[in-house]
């Protein structure tokens, strides 16, 4: 009997014991979480409101970039359209004439987020802030150096052009972004950039990401023709244009064809290329298409006059949504700002180029606009001139009236 009550006491002493720890530990786990939790509860918190609120830049990110160059002009706003470039080599110019082309017609804030290499930082930031104070207050930007993951950025350098990668790896990166327009520097907004931001709000509850075809007539299509990988639809999709749901990209878990397990966007990149590298021709877009492919319930498609590029006239007309509305955004691809290839593309881009601030857009930027068009009309793009400046006349004349308003 004494043994039995000996027995029952010392049972009695471990399980008191054993709860004293077992509380105790989960009091420290709790403590711990806590602690987490107020130190992440900033980047939290902001992805919660951001994600009501696109564009809206999350304050407790922004020592995250301690080498980045920012602008001291700040817009103040949620209203704000964010916007992205990717620039490295011989590229600044071009970048600065798009970035210009977006500050002429938009009527709300910008936010750039400006990605170059060495070479071109200084040149950014001497040439925006030497732009006149009245342009000045209509953006501001921040300058980022390019970056790619340790350990890999060789390969992600070599990829099509150099450093365009970069763009896959900013959800990554801006962390404190929720909504952003990716575009590539041979971009020319022909109207406000607050109006492809609208689609933001036409995104149904799985679409994280939005694109335009890369061909409508499937005959003329490179995807369906050459491609060596899986790409989206029929035709494929063009990168040049893009915006980006940040929050969802950063947060949803992606089919694939690696492994039956679904990946998150910053799991999935390297893989991806280690698989498809020797099957890609252009690049980062190649990839976009595989994964999008894989997730097609992921993509929003808008039209093609919000990405023109010269496959849409130099074969006969193939976009018909601008046939009937205009081209609203320009892509110069292939380099035909800087060569004699299709000369419509090139002297919107010089119109733009050499316009001088502040000076009215209807004398110094439409009219000799139209006049060197005029010249161009041996080619099939310079005789569909027109649709280059139907919606760029609209554009000018919105601006124009909220000038005399003033």
């Amino acid at each position: 009997m004494r043994c039995y009550l000996r027995a029952l006491l010392l049972c009695t002493a471990l399980t008191f014991f054993s709860s004293l720890f077992v509380i105790n530990y989960l009091a420290s786990t709790l403590e711990d979480s806590t602690r987490r939790g107020l130190n992440d509860g900033e980047s939290r918190n902001t992805g919660n409101v951001l994600r009501k609120r696109p564009g809206l830049a999350g304050r407790g990110a922004r020592e995250q970039h301690r080498d980045r160059i920012d602008s001291e002009v700040e817009d103040g706003s949620d209203e704000s359209s964010h916007l992205a470039v990717v620039a490295c080599g011989p590229r600044l110019e071009e970048t600065l004439t798009m970035l210009k082309s977006a500050i002429l017609f938009s009527k709300k804030p910008l936010k750039f987020y400006i990605f170059a290499d060495d070479e071109l930082q200084g040149g950014f930031q001497n040439a925006l802030h030497s732009w006149p104070r009245s342009v000045q207050t209509k953006f501001n930007f921040t300058i980022y150096p390019i970056t790619f993951p340790s350990g890999n950025e060789n390969e992600w350098k070599k990829l099509f052009k150099p450093c365009a990668s970069q763009r896959l790896f900013l959800p990554i990166i801006l962390k404190e972004v929720d909504s952003l327009l990716y575009v590539d520097t041979d971009i020319l907004f022909l109207q406000p950039v607050e109006d492809i931001w609208v689609f933001f709000s036409q995104f149904n509850a799985s679409q994280l990401a939005a694109m335009a075809p890369e061909h409508e007539e499937p005959r003329i299509g490179w995807y369906n023709r050459f491609a060596r990988h899986p790409y989206y639809g029929t035709t494929g999709i063009n990168s040049g244009v893009m915006l980006m749901n940040m929050t969802r990209l950063r947060e949803t878990f992606f089919k694939n064809d690696m492994t039956t397990v679904a990946l998150q966007w910053s799991e999935m990149l390297m893989p991806l290329l280690q698989k498809y590298k020797l099957n890609i021709t252009w690049g980062d877009q190649d990839l976009l298409n595989i994964i999008f492919h894989h997730n097609p319930e992921c993509l929003y498609v808008f039209p093609c006059q919000w990405n023109y590029r010269p496959d849409h006239c130099v074969y006969g007309l193939n976009c018909q949504q601008a046939e009937k509305d205009g081209v609203f955004i320009l892509h110069g691809s292939r380099g035909v700002y800087h060569n004699e290839k299709q000369l419509a593309f090139r002297v919107v881009y010089e119109a733009i180029h050499q316009y001088p601030f502040g000076e009215n857009m209807e004398t110094s930027l439409l009219q000799p606009l139209e006049a060197s068009l005029r010249t161009t009309t041996h080619s099939y793009c310079g005789r569909q001139s027109h649709l280059f400046t139907k919606r760029l006349k609209q554009s000018i004349a919105s601006v124009q009236q909220v000038r005399r308003g003033r």
